[in-house]
């Protein structure tokens, strides 16, 4: 059995985004100690470390708890599941998109601020005007 604080430490969470997760029904049968602590399970820790994940992906704590909710319903909700993780799946691909873009950009430019400092090419400014 893990403590709140084994778990935040397992999953790297906040101890107060933990709690969070449990009291919003995240995290189904939580069990409690003699002191009325919550514990939690390989089954429970694996569960969170998969919220954590979904978490990452973009999905907001009602995307969850939909999706917890089809995962409660079994093998049979499996293909409503895969098609949540999909549309994820698709919109971090977009993301990585934007980013890789990103990148290029700023590799274009820092390409161009060498070439400008080391006198191969000339600086010219969308910005500034220069008379001709």
């Amino acid at each position: 059995m893990y403590t709140m604080k084994q778990v935040c430490e397992e999953t790297n969470m906040t101890y107060q985004a933990l709690k969070y997760y449990c009291n919003e029904g995240l995290v189904p049968n939580v069990k409690r100690d003699a002191n009325n602590r919550r514990v939690f399970d390989e089954r429970d820790l694996k569960w969170i470390k998969d919220l954590v994940c979904l978490k990452k992906c973009g999905m907001s704590i009602q995307e969850m708890k939909e999706y917890l909710d089809l995962c409660l319903q079994g093998e049979s909700s499996i293909p409503q599941r895969k098609e949540i993780l999909a549309k994820k799946q698709e919109a971090l691909r977009a993301s990585i998109q934007e980013l890789e873009d990103s990148v290029a950009y700023i590799d274009w430019k820092q390409n161009f601020y060498d070439e400008v400092l080391s006198g191969k090419r000339p600086y010219v400014s969308n910005l500034i005007r220069v008379e001709t």
